[in-house]
């Protein structure tokens, strides 16, 4: 037999457990939101980095071709 102190104990420390795990489970949820955030954001950046750029880059490509072609 448990003793009754020692019992409540266990039982406390299995409610923490508990609560610990609705904790982790809540904020593992949130990262995933935070990392679609991220890819979001990241996005939106490359987009406006290639329409700000697209003419250097046509160049390039130009550029690249042409020497390409004239092997």
């Amino acid at each position: 037999m448990i003793r009754p102190g020692l019992q409540r104990t266990v039982s406390v420390l299995m409610v923490q457990r508990q609560q610990l795990y609705g904790l982790l489970r809540k904020r593992s949820g949130q990262g995933t939101i935070e990392y679609a955030i991220l890819v979001g954001v990241l996005v939106v950046i490359a987009m406006i980095a290639i329409a700000l750029f697209k003419p250097k880059i046509q160049e390039l490509w130009t550029a690249i071709a042409d020497g390409i072609n004239a092997l």
